[in-house]
């Protein structure tokens, strides 16, 4: 990774982590993921091969302001979001435009056009066909899954019927207790990454 590419991830891990949703207010019940934490998994997530720099077909499966979809689309060759609440998924829009001037403003990168977001259930046919229709990827064609602790049993049931073999799922937010997955590997020698993020494979 180069300074210029680190530099960038940086400011946007900076950015998003300033302006997380938490625990208290109106809209305590949707926590953010912790941006830096993320980008401190990178390194092992490299390593590993399971994010492969303009390769990996990246989707979120509840994907909120879409602030893992903007880090990770500058290493992933398509980076797909899904968030049920539209309200929720329109901060990515006014987000950006705070963003993005930002970056341009240090001489920093831009994020590539490799994002797609749609507002919907992600496990909902019509939105799966959204996506097919906009990126040409089947469930099957993605790599790596993404998702927030709360609904990971769902969306491991999803991807264990409509995944492919090998997929990776990776669940934000387990720590000391990582739950078997009917259908799925641990990758125990990594997990959890930074004791935060559990990343199983599809087998």
């Amino acid at each position: 990774m180069d300074n210029v590419l680190k530099d960038t991830l940086q400011y946007i891990a900076d950015f998003y982590d300033r302006r997380k949703v938490g625990d208290t207010g109106p809209l305590g019940f949707r926590r953010s993921t912790d941006m830096m934490r993320l980008m401190a998994c990178l390194v092992p997530l490299l390593e590993q091969k399971i994010i492969i720099p303009g390769k990996t077909r990246f989707l979120d499966l509840g994907c909120a302001d879409a602030r893992v979809n903007v880090f990770l689309s500058y290493l992933v060759k398509t980076s797909v979001g899904v968030e049920l609440d539209e309200w929720t998924l329109e901060e990515h829009e006014s987000l950006s435009g705070k963003l993005y001037p930002g970056l341009e403003e240090r001489g920093l990168m831009l994020p590539p056009e490799n994002i797609f977001l749609y507002n919907g259930d992600s496990t909902s046919p019509v939105i799966h066909e959204k996506i097919f229709t906009d990126t040409g990827l089947r469930l099957r064609n993605f790599d790596v899954f993404y998702t927030y602790l709360v609904m990971y049993q769902e969306f491991s049931r999803l991807i264990l019927k409509e995944g492919k073999q090998g997929a990776i799922f990776m669940v934000y937010g387990l720590n000391r207790i990582m739950p078997a997955l009917k259908g799925f590997r641990l990758l125990d020698s990594i997990s959890p990454v930074q004791g935060i993020l559990a990343v199983y494979q599809k087998i």
